[in-house]
């Protein structure tokens, strides 16, 4: 391995959407298997522990930074498409719009909905991420995965427990590789044209443009958290430089160098004032890291 792929105390702020972040202690972003094997060799001969970080789209990361070896696997691209069987075999690096456009050229539909969430393949799994009705859950096969002992498994969609905003890969501590997904083939420029207008509603209707980590809670189905935090007036609430977004009241925008705590602040105000008003404690989606 090239020493230049590992390196110590990078400001993890340009990895995450939000930009909000202190330093790894270490860091790499492993572009193939070897490099992966490597880096899982380094972790356990050092003993240090070790963080999974795909686009950041989903993330909180404390100002204080993390310890430890933080796992960027975004440089772990390639993806081959098979249009006749609409069987997809991706890299977990892979971002979730490039391959929704990709294959809306190929004809296949079922990831319309997925161009506008900035996320990687890997990220999109474990969080089993979704919009208008859809996940990810649905088109899965299966994926292959390496663990933190360098162990290798191959592990179907159905033994991976998914529900809303859910898989077993949250509560395990397995680097995810490569999926295989199955598409079905449609009419190209019918997909083609649903594809360009999800992504046009996204933009309309969410802060798609600001820095931001996407929804920050989980719906409580059939409510909506944007609804309820919208009808207690909190749209354009501000604690230091977060604030909540103007335009949908389930973003939270770095409107002016937030700090990890001004949105962790931001976030817990928010809690108490919805179950002050409705009795609903709102589950955050986003993940935090270092605290």
């Amino acid at each position: 391995m090239n020493s230049f792929q590992l390196k110590k105390n990078i400001s993890l702020s340009n990895f995450t959407t939000w930009r909000i972040g202190g330093p790894a202690e270490w860091i790499a972003e492993p572009k193939n298997n070897e490099e992966i094997k490597y880096l899982i060799h380094w972790i356990n001969k050092k003993k240090i522990s070790c963080n999974i970080i795909g686009a950041g789209s989903n993330l909180l990361i404390n100002d204080k930074g993390i310890k430890g070896l933080s796992l960027c696997m975004r440089q772990l691209k390639g993806v081959q498409i098979d249009k006749n069987t609409g069987v997809i075999e991706v890299f977990s690096g892979e971002m979730l719009p490039t391959l929704a456009r990709r294959a809306a050229s190929y004809g296949l539909h079922g990831l319309e909905w997925a161009v506008g969430i900035p996320g990687t393949i890997g990220g999109a799994i474990v969080m089993n991420a979704g919009a208008q009705g859809h996940c990810i859950s649905d088109h899965l096969e299966s994926i292959t995965t390496i663990s933190l002992t360098g162990e290798h498994q191959l592990i179907k969609a159905s033994n991976l427990n998914f529900r809303y905003r859910y898989s077993l890969l949250q509560d395990e501590q397995l680097i995810v590789v490569s999926a295989r997904l199955k598409l079905q083939p449609g009419h190209p420029e019918k997909i083609r044209q649903i594809t360009r207008e999800n992504l046009h509603h996204r933009v309309r209707t969410q802060p798609y443009k600001d820095q931001t980590c996407g929804s920050v809670f989980r719906n409580p189905e059939p409510m909506k958290a944007a609804r309820l935090i919208e009808e207690i007036g909190l749209k354009g609430f501000r604690i230091g430089g977060a604030e909540i977004s103007k335009i949908h009241s389930n973003f939270i925008i770095n409107a002016n160098k937030a700090s990890s705590y001004d949105v962790q602040e931001l976030i817990k105000y928010i809690q108490k004032k919805v179950f002050d008003s409705y009795g609903i404690l709102l589950e955050t989606e986003v993940k935090q890291c270092g605290f």
